[in-house]
């Protein structure tokens, strides 16, 4: 992955998700198309939501968090994450979801072979 620019930014808004934000976080952390960055969004949390993402980005560097002081919802979550990813490619992903391994490699493949579609 280049330092500035991931090929894929898979954003993750995320609203007190403690229950299963950490699964939903490795299962992108462990896809096969590795040149990502994870953009996880809390969106004012009060459980341990934010605490699981700085967990997971102090060992893994593709992990970057951001906050909103106070829950304004999906919208403005998506919203600052489409403002801050800084992949070439954008990935939504719930919080709450579990991804297949091979899910970025087969969608970037699509894409990258279909340049009229992107």
């Amino acid at each position: 992955m280049s330092t500035n620019r991931p090929e894929i930014t898979v954003a993750m808004p995320a609203y007190n998700a403690a229950a299963y934000l950490r699964e939903a976080m490795d299962s992108i952390l462990a896809q096969t198309f590795e040149d990502i960055e994870l953009l996880v969004v809390d969106d004012g949390s009060t459980d341990v939501t934010l605490a699981i993402a700085n967990e997971a980005a102090k060992i893994d560097n593709r992990v970057r968090i951001e906050r909103l002081p106070a829950n304004r919802g999906r919208a403005t979550a998506r919203n600052m994450a489409l403002g801050r990813a800084r992949g070439s490619y954008l990935a939504w992903m719930d919080a709450d979801d579990i991804a297949l391994p091979r899910r970025l490699e087969l969608q970037h493949a699509c894409l990258e072979a279909q340049p009229d579609v992107h």
